[in-house]
């Protein structure tokens, strides 16, 4: 996808999330959005923060909530999704202060999901784009969301992302063969910390356990 936010948006959004989580966990408080934030960041838009815990030269997931729809100013939801990453997702414990150090802040900002349009779930495959594509599933009342890095990072193939999609809505692995199960896509620019509060970078790489 070409580039909407530039690598100075990316430094300035991934060192609030970064303030955030740090004025939180101490404070029990949110950061005021900053006086000088760039109009266009004051713009609606979906987003993601991703906590990564370092493990030597490794990476392993601490927390990630976001925003999939642009319902909130992208600086304001970034604020609320990093205090959700730090002390509001259910897989983890809340973020302390003794892992301000070894922890990676990563954002991710996403374009409007889109239905994936198909006769038959087989076209998926050709469909999704590895390194392109999140995915979002929805059937009944479940619902599961997979930023496209995530693929990426663990080296998946379509079907495993698919399957893998599924999974994360609570779903068996082969529902996304069922024409009633209902897939949405989007793409997203990636800013992240090469090491704890250090530069940010975008699309950071880093191996994940």
């Amino acid at each position: 996808m070409s580039h909407v936010y530039s690598d100075a948006d990316g430094v300035f959004l991934v060192k609030l999330a970064r303030q955030t989580v740090e004025d939180y966990v101490r404070l029990r408080r949110k950061p005021d959005v900053p006086a000088d934030t760039p109009s266009h960041l004051r713009k609606e838009s979906g987003v993601f923060v991703t906590l990564n815990a370092t493990r030597g030269d490794s990476v392993t997931l601490r927390g990630c909530i976001g925003r999939p729809y642009p319902t909130q100013p992208l600086v304001e939801a970034t604020i609320d999704s990093a205090v959700d990453a730090a002390s509001n997702d259910f897989r983890f414990s809340p973020v302390s202060v003794k892992e301000f150090d070894s922890i990676l802040v990563e954002l991710s900002i996403l374009t409007p999901p889109q239905k994936i349009k198909c006769s038959d779930p087989t076209d998926l495959l050709d469909l999704v784009e590895i390194g392109r594509d999140g995915l979002i599933v929805s059937r009944g009342g479940r619902r599961g969301l997979l930023l496209p890095q995530v693929p990426v990072e663990w080296g998946w193939g379509v079907k495993e992302f698919l399957e893998q999609t599924c999974n994360k809505a609570g779903l068996p692995a082969n529902m996304w063969l069922d024409p009633k199960t209902e897939f949405m896509s989007f793409q997203a620019e990636i800013f992240g910390e090469e090491k704890p509060r250090g530069n940010v970078v975008r699309n950071p790489q880093h191996p994940r356990v």
